[in-house]
């Protein structure tokens, strides 16, 4: 299994459009706060010398007077009207003088009672103006503009997330499809892949380097069965032309019976390799989705197997024992007899005289596992995992097969959606063992 990450594409593209627009957004928003206090500041500053400008005016009318409280108040300053030491107005709230009774001239930053203050005094003919204004007020009031601008930040954020969700995931439906496609192909259908609209230029590339791939492996599979399908229909001729010559020389030359049963068994190999090359060439282009399947009973289709092999088990003298449970489950009937005739076969074969073959069956909740073991002289790793190459045969045997009976046991076990695994067994030869779904 692979150990790399993997990403999803339609994911880092809303991911990166989001963070862009975060950014972009939390940069306009600090700029904004710093826009906002500058504009703050400088309103704050001038209405501060527009009320000393009215308190320092001779001609203070009531109405002036009143407007006066009504800014001190409003913008929570605090003001007071001097002449030389006399204080003549103050505004109603004036704790900020108490401490400190004079201020220096102009507009200045004042740090008193654990706060800063912002001040400005002005003196004109003989009159003293102070005026004085936390600025935690200006801060509150350039927080209290930003803050909707951040609201209505946050909204758009959420709407842009949607927006993209839908826009990206429309997009990359031509993706999807497109994976679609591949898919879906198989030995069966390597039709070249066609892109949907609306055509991606980015995947252009890719299509032509893979129908270029499918090209070639329709041709590489085509060119394959057809050698196979044909060297097999050619040979398969002059092998029963041969039969039949060795048949009338076993009766008119009865005293060469040894010879020719030599030449009999190497026929008979011949014809074996011939019959698994072409059920092998019908079987490698097949998908399981393909293959005609009905209700069989794996157990019956076992002693079917033994007794089509019994003469070969009697020759031999096999000692056979068999354990097994009733199973049903959808399987092509013909395909599955020669998987199991393959193995039996094989176990036979490489048994010794008078050796020990075991099949068992055994059927669980959701699985059937069918396993064969037989008697031998053993097999090392290195022979152990080649066990299912085509035409591989264990050296010095000195029995006659044609290394093909586990590759196609493999291949329809495999087209039933099972799986056929081989080891050691206890009794010295090979264990096989086949495991199909049942549900």
């Amino acid at each position: 299994m692979s150990d790399k990450k993997s990403i999803s594409l339609q994911s880092q593209l809303i991911k990166t459009s989001l963070l862009g627009a975060i950014w972009a957004g939390a940069i306009s928003l600090c700029l904004m706060l710093g826009f906002g206090l500058y504009h703050i500041m400088s309103v704050h500053d001038a209405l501060m010398d527009e009320v000393a400008d009215m308190l320092t005016a001779t001609d203070l009318t009531l109405k002036q007077d009143e407007q006066i409280d009504e800014l001190s108040k409003e913008f929570d300053m605090q003001y007071q009207l001097m002449q030389g030491s006399q204080v003549l107005t103050t505004s109603e709230q004036h704790t900020a003088f108490e401490h400190q009774p004079s201020l220096k001239q102009g507009l200045h930053y004042q740090w008193r009672d654990g706060a800063l203050w912002r001040s400005y005094a002005l003196q004109d003919d003989g009159l003293t103006v102070q005026i004085v204004q936390p600025m935690k007020t200006r801060l509150r009031e350039t927080l209290q503009s930003v803050l909707g601008y951040a609201g209505i930040l946050l909204i758009v954020w959420l709407i842009q997330w949607l927006l993209l969700h839908i826009l990206i995931k429309r997009q990359l439906k031509v993706l999807q499809l497109f994976s679609k496609q591949i898919a879906e192909k198989n030995v069966a259908d390597l039709q070249a892949i066609v892109l949907p609209e609306p055509v991606l230029q980015e995947l252009e590339p890719i299509q032509t380097q893979l129908n270029f791939l499918l090209n070639r492996l329709d041709q590489a599979l085509e060119a394959e069965q057809r050698f196979t399908s044909d060297a097999s229909h050619e040979l398969r001729s002059p092998l029963s032309a041969i039969q039949m010559r060795l048949q009338v020389l076993k009766r008119k030359y009865p005293d060469i019976q040894h010879d020719l049963l030599s030449i009999q068994h190497d026929v008979n190999r011949g014809t074996r390799v011939l019959e698994n090359l072409l059920i092998l060439a019908r079987l490698d282009p097949t998908q399981s989705e393909q293959l005609d399947k009905k209700q069989n009973n794996l157990e019956q289709l076992s002693l079917q197997v033994l007794d089509a092999l019994q003469p070969f088990i009697e020759e031999k003298q096999i000692e056979l024992k068999l354990q097994t449970q009733s199973v049903q489950f959808a399987m092509n009937a013909e395909l599955m007899f020669s998987c199991l005739r393959n193995l039996v076969d094989n176990a036979i074969r490489y048994s010794p005289e008078q050796g020990q073959v075991k099949i068992d069956l055994t059927v669980t909740a959701q699985q059937a596992i069918w396993t064969i073991e037989n008697q031998g002289a053993g097999l090392t790793v290195a022979e152990l995992q080649r066990i299912g190459e085509r035409f591989y045969r264990v050296l010095g045997t000195k029995t006659q097969g044609s290394g093909l009976g586990i590759s196609i046991a493999q291949k329809i076990v495999q087209l039933h959606q099972g799986q056929l695994s081989v080891n050691a067994s206890e009794l010295g030869g090979l264990k096989v063992q086949l495991t199909f779904p049942i549900c």
